[in-house]
């Protein structure tokens, strides 16, 4: 593989699936594609192992559709199928002061902190609060902030808390400029921060913590070697100055986004909710 991307739709070449790959199509408001990899025979040649791997493609997600309710139903219901029952932590991947970074850590902030409520509240206070899942986030910034690789804090609240699974959503690479802030990504089979810009950090898989772990993301970034690539079908010297580049709507592709998204994982958490409810708690 020449080029760099987190998403596995990008990897598969509909012509030529590997043997035991499986590739389907669905959807109502997002273009929905799944493909599930059976084992870890592809893991050098697509460089991915086995999991589910869903990618939602929509029109532009820095922008309001009319379709906003309909996308994030449709998004809740995905996610849903990949999350066991019981407590759940959602990680915040990513630098929040760096624009293509911080969905992670923007997703964190919206979602639905629930974990606390029955210690904290009584049942007259929390009302129908404490019927809700149990469910906690955090965002601890990157290694370069905090001295601390985000698999090892993640493990040690995991050890703590014990979850039945972990969310993790964060900023994702693509090599198709079409899919930058157009598409999400979902697999349960794990991610490693930073792996599409070259920066991979220590995976955060259900090997690593003992749990399921879902992770959740938008491309934000495109490596220019790989545009050049893909428009011109020149050989790139490694050895050249590249760059990551990124839309120019950036920021307000981030806030929408990652609010997209939260609204969906706390829909897929909380299934008695309505979009207006969680609207109304943010």
């Amino acid at each position: 593989m020449d080029f760099r991307t987190d998403l596995a739709v990008e990897q598969i070449q509909t012509d030529d699936i590997p043997a035991g790959v499986t590739v389907t199509t669905r959807g109502r408001a997002f273009g929905i594609t799944e493909i599930v990899i059976p084992d870890e025979s592809c893991r050098d040649t697509l460089g991915k192992g086995r999991g589910t791997y869903i990618t939602l493609e929509s029109g532009d997600l820095s922008r309001f559709s009319d379709e906003y309710e309909d996308m994030a139903t449709e998004l809740a219901e995905e996610l849903r199928r990949l999350i066991p029952d019981g407590e759940v932590l959602v990680v915040g991947l990513g630098n929040r002061d760096i624009t293509p970074d911080a969905i992670g850590p923007r997703i964190a902030e919206r979602v639905l902190a629930t974990r606390h409520l029955r210690d904290e509240l009584t049942d007259e206070e929390a009302g129908f609060l404490t019927s809700l899942r149990r469910v906690s986030s955090v965002a601890g910034g990157v290694l370069g902030q905090t001295g601390i690789e985000t698999a090892e804090l993640i493990r040690a609240v995991c050890a703590e808390i014990k979850p039945s699974a972990v969310i993790a959503a964060d900023a994702l690479a693509c090599s198709d400029i079409s899919r930058l802030g157009t598409t999400i990504q979902i697999t349960d089979s794990g991610i490693s921060p930073g792996s599409g810009v070259s920066n991979a950090r220590r995976e955060l898989s259900q090997a690593q913590l003992g749990v399921p772990v879902i992770a959740v993301g938008v491309p934000t970034v495109v490596d220019m070697h790989t545009i050049v690539r893909s428009y011109t079908d020149a050989d790139i010297d490694a050895e050249l100055p590249n760059m990551l580049v990124t839309p120019r709507d950036i920021d307000r592709l981030t806030e929408r986004a990652s609010q997209l998204i939260a609204f969906g994982i706390n829909l897929a958490l909380q299934p008695t909710l309505t979009l207006a409810d969680v609207q109304g708690l943010f």
